[in-house]
């Protein structure tokens, strides 16, 4: 009985585990600014990531999601020398030029890592039989284990800001974190439609489609 138990336990354990894991890789929290009733037509969006080969795919995928739904969008690379040095009087001049009312600007702020142990697993037996090896070799009735193992999580945190022409102050805020994300453009789109979503949600957008729709690569 006592063994059981542990394995309850252990099963437990594994459980939750995998729940974890399986949570929605990006999360946003955001914050619109009570005050301005302020709405965007064609967005610039801008990400200082942390390498320059971040940059492309991202913006790819916001304006392939925006543009997709409405929502007019160019990336900085389009327009902007990504070794090239402006000051903010000069974007907000290339910015105009092109017809932009809105900046999304998105910031890395860093990456969290953190170490999880996933415990050992058993199948077969639960409990039957009593002799053997321990944790195994018949111990449960001809059950087999599958050895624990440790595993790295980490959690990109990234803040963006929308700035709406003719709003001194930032209109919409949001901090976004993408947890062990595999591929920037995925992650982006992903993002791109929590965003889009939130721009529905205050009445950021001339031009909205009420059912957004996620484009193809």
């Amino acid at each position: 009985m006592k063994h059981l138990n542990k394995i309850k336990w252990l099963t437990a354990v594994s459980l939750l585990v995998f729940l974890v894991a399986c949570q929605s890789p990006v999360t946003l929290t955001s914050w619109k600014n009570p005050a301005s009733n302020a709405q965007m037509s064609k967005v610039a969006v801008m990400a200082f990531l942390d390498k320059l080969e971040y940059i492309k795919p991202f913006e790819q995928a916001m304006d392939a999601y925006f543009n997709g739904n409405g929502l007019k969008a160019i990336g900085s690379l389009d327009f902007l020398n990504p070794t090239g040095k402006y000051t903010v009087e000069q974007i907000k001049t290339m910015v105009d030029s092109l017809g932009c009312d809105a900046v999304l600007v998105f910031k890395y702020k860093g990456t969290d890592q953190t170490q999880n142990y996933v415990p050992p697993t058993y199948t077969g037996g639960w409990g039957w039989g009593y002799g053997g090896g321990y944790w195994g070799g018949g111990y449960w009735g001809g059950g087999t284990v599958t050895g624990g193992y440790w595993t790295t999580t980490s959690v990109v945190n990234l803040s963006a800001t929308l700035y709406i022409k003719d709003n001194p102050q930032a209109v919409w805020t949001g901090d976004i974190t993408v947890t062990n994300p595999t591929s920037t453009y995925e992650s982006a789109m992903t993002i791109a439609q929590d965003c889009y979503a939130d721009f529905l949600k205050y009445n950021l957008l001339k031009n909205p489609n009420p059912k957004p729709v996620t484009p193809q690569q």
